[in-house]
């Protein structure tokens, strides 16, 4: 009697039956040209000997505030700082990691600088105590800071890290601007936490940016700030404070559309805003004056024209067109406000790079001037 087969038959082989081949599409940006990535400008003290390191620190934030030691540390123990600063075509991103300092900005400081930044500081560790006109702000992880350069403030932070966003006032001036009741303001919440998690995934992805993605990432952050501040600007209904800041705004408005009009002047202002000159006085005090004010803007406007390529007026022209009428008083004012010559510029540009002074990779870049020509984008 033959052997009975009990084996299970073979599974048959699926066939896959198309209408049309298959095309393979590659994931778009997979292989995108990052040779314009943005480089950080860094500063570090570990490599100075131990007595030089905090006054190393003390000089490269000098334009922001006066830092000085706590009472219990000495010059000699050491001040082992590190700090990277990315400039995002208008805006600054600093991650730093930093001893325990105390730090004051004066009223002589805001009165002479002009830096009206705001500084939005998040902690990822330590804690930070900032005073202004009496009232205490306190910093912490999960929270955010908000302050402004153009009020006075003093405090003391312990050893920390943190990321921080400087901000040009004036960034916010087309969206209603940020008011000035702000500043030293501490705020929590799911906001704050969706912020910071925006920065901290791109503090981790900048080396892999361009130039090209900065205005987009720009002005995500700006809505993601104001989205974050909303719920709190007007929470205390104080009208004064308002019209404050809707005339702040408009003169701000005001002043770039007649920038290099020979006609914008202080009185031309008093009239358009329809306010006397002494409560126009009032309005500009905080950044030195409304004549100062348009000074230093004239100038930006003047560094914008150098630097770019397809202008071709002479330095004397420029100089003209923003009311100096001789290139000596032009090139002295210009000098003062940047550090460097308006003949730096037209050296220096070229046609792929015509912001010379803010990229980290030129070795004339500085903190300091990073924080001065932030105007340039607004």
């Amino acid at each position: 009697m033959p052997e009975e087969n009990n084996a299970a038959p073979p599974t048959p082989v699926p066939v896959e039956r198309r209408r049309w081949p298959r095309v393979s599409q590659e994931p778009l940006g997979k292989d995108e040209n990052t040779a314009a990535s943005l480089v950080a400008l860094r500063f570090e003290t570990e490599s100075l000997p131990s007595p030089e390191q905090f006054p190393a620190w003390r000089e490269h934030i000098s334009s922001l505030a006066e830092a000085r030691l706590p009472d219990n540390v000495a010059p000699d123990d050491g001040f082992p700082v590190r700090q990277a600063v990315w400039n995002l075509g208008g805006m600054l991103l600093l991650e730093q990691t930093v001893p325990a300092f105390s730090y004051e900005r004066s009223p002589d400081m805001v009165r002479f600088s002009p830096l009206d930044h705001w500084l939005i500081t998040f902690l990822k560790t330590g804690r930070s105590w900032t005073s202004v006109d009496g009232r205490v702000a306190e910093n912490e992880p999960g929270m955010m800071e908000i302050r402004s350069l153009g009020n006075p403030f003093r405090g003391r932070a312990l050893a920390s890290e943190s990321l921080t966003l400087v901000v040009p006032d004036d960034q916010f001036a087309d969206r209603g601007g940020l008011p000035p009741a702000s500043s030293n303001t501490v705020l929590g919440g799911r906001r704050v936490k969706l912020l910071y998690d925006q920065m901290a995934g791109l503090e981790t992805n900048l080396s892999g940016l361009s130039q090209d993605d900065l205005p987009g990432i720009k002005s995500r952050l700006l809505e993601m700030i104001l989205d974050t501040m909303a719920p709190f600007l007007n929470r205390d209904g104080d009208s004064e404070r308002v019209s404050q800041i809707g005339l702040m705004t408009r003169a701000r408005r005001f002043i770039r559309k007649n920038l290099i009009s020979s006609d914008l002047t202080p009185e031309a202002l008093s009239r358009e805003l329809a306010i006397s000159r002494t409560r126009l006085y009032e309005l500009f005090e905080s950044v030195g004056g409304v004549s100062k004010y348009i000074r230093q803007h004239r100038l930006l406007a003047a560094h914008r024209m150098l630097a770019d390529p397809s202008d071709r007026r002479t330095i004397a022209e420029v100089g003209l067109a923003i009311g100096y009428d001789s290139a000596a008083n032009f090139s002295r004012a210009f000098t003062q406000q940047f550090g460097y010559s308006p003949s730096n510029i037209r050296t220096h540009r070229t046609s792929s790079d015509v912001q010379f002074d803010a990229r980290p990779e030129n070795s004339a870049v500085t903190f300091d001037r990073l924080l001065q020509t932030l105007g340039m984008h607004t």
